[in-house]
Formats: structure tokens, sequence, C-alpha cells
């Protein structure tokens, strides 16, 4: 079952969800990024990979740079969609962050089974080289054009949850941000720069990063 997000078409030339070549373009990219890092990437190297011509991939993005952007946002609404289908009949506004956190850190472990899209190997794209997306010079001009619409919509179901646990919280949407940023970091820090992270990596990692983020959360925002 392929599933399909409604992505500011600022981000692409032409939706790759809409045909064969696009969808090829993602699953490709996505593995290709994970196995050597964005900086090495290049879309001839992904025309190579394919066996496609180099200007089909820029009919679909202007530049690496907006292919990033894109699969990024893309992980952003697949984590939105996951947090809002199972927090849907969930009353307690605590237990709704707790569902969130667990989402956050194990978004690959519930998947549509796209046949496209790894969300796997996804996760660890947005943890390596996801940053790269939007800490660039160009961030104030492509906020401007909606590129980050999509970061916002996750951050505010989060924020959100928070306010409800905590109407005279006044930091909830800083929260939200930094427990997704957070997230990602500290699995990129248990694995690469151990010494920053309290939590080691393994088979484990998810869980004790969730048990961390909990008692984070929990314990600012009651004293909040």
């Amino acid at each position: 079952m392929d599933i399909k997000f409604d992505l500011n078409n600022s981000l692409y030339n032409k939706d790759p969800q809409e045909s064969n070549l696009g969808k090829k373009i993602m699953e490709h990219s996505i593995i290709m990024i994970n196995q050597i890092g964005f900086e090495a990437f290049t879309f001839r190297k992904l025309a190579m990979e394919i066996g496609s011509a180099e200007k089909s991939i820029y009919r679909y993005f202007e530049n690496k740079h907006f292919l990033l952007l894109f699969l990024t946002s893309w992980y952003w609404e697949w984590v939105h969609y996951l947090i809002s289908i199972n927090i849907k009949n969930i009353e307690d506004p605590k237990k709704k962050l707790e569902i969130a956190i667990d989402n956050l850190v194990k978004a690959t472990s519930e998947n549509l089974m796209n046949k496209y899209i790894n969300e796997n190997l996804l996760h660890k794209v947005v943890i390596n080289d996801g940053g790269k997306a939007y800490h660039i010079n160009s961030i104030d001009k492509e906020n401007k054009a909606g590129l980050f619409i999509s970061y916002k919509k996750l951050v505010k179901v989060v924020a959100d949850i928070i306010s409800d646990i905590n109407p005279k919280f006044k930091y909830s949407t800083s929260l939200a941000s930094n427990l997704f940023e957070m997230s990602n970091n500290q699995i990129y820090f248990s694995e690469h720069l151990p010494k920053l992270s309290s939590i080691k990596s393994g088979k484990n990692q998810n869980e004790d990063l969730i048990v961390m983020l909990n008692q984070f959360s929990t314990n600012i925002i009651d004293r909040g």
C-alpha cells in the first residue's frame, strides 16, 4: 500500500509521487544518501544507479537540496500521520504525549509497506543529513515560500498536546521542536559521538531514549 502526501509544490518541478520514475528517484536517493552521505551524493550518480538520464532527474527537482528537503518533508508528514492516527481515540493528553514521543523515536516500526519508501533508511537519512535541509543560508527565503510547513505541522500537533497537559506552560512549541531535534540528535550522538549522550547505542537505544524524553518533558511541563 503506497501513501502519498500533499507537499508544497515549490519543493519540486514535478511531483515524484505521481510517476514510476519519480518513485524510483525517491527510493534510490534514500538508499544512496544513506550509503554515501549527502555531500557525496549527486544527480549524476543517482542517474547511473537508476539507469536514467541526469536531465530526467532535473525534471523533478531543481537541485539535490530540494530533493533532500522533499524527502525530509515527506518524513515529517509521515511522523505527523503516525501520531495523528495513534492518538485519535485517546482522551488523556499525557498518554497522547507518550504516544507522540514513541512515534518520534520509532517512526520506522510502523509502516504501510510503501513499495518505494524504506522508512527505516529514510529515518537514518533524516538523523544524519536532515538538518542540512534547513540549516542553510537561504532559510528565510525558503521559509517564506512555505517549504517547512510539514515540520511546523508536526511540531504544532505535539505542542497542542503539551498545552492540553498544562495550559499555563508558555513554551509548548519550543519543547515540541526540541523533542524532535533531541530524538534525532541523541541517536546520532549515541552512534557517532557517544560522550555527548547518556543513551547507549545498541538494541535498547530506542527504549532508553523514549524513557529519557518522557522524563525530560514531564519534569519541564509539570514545573511550568
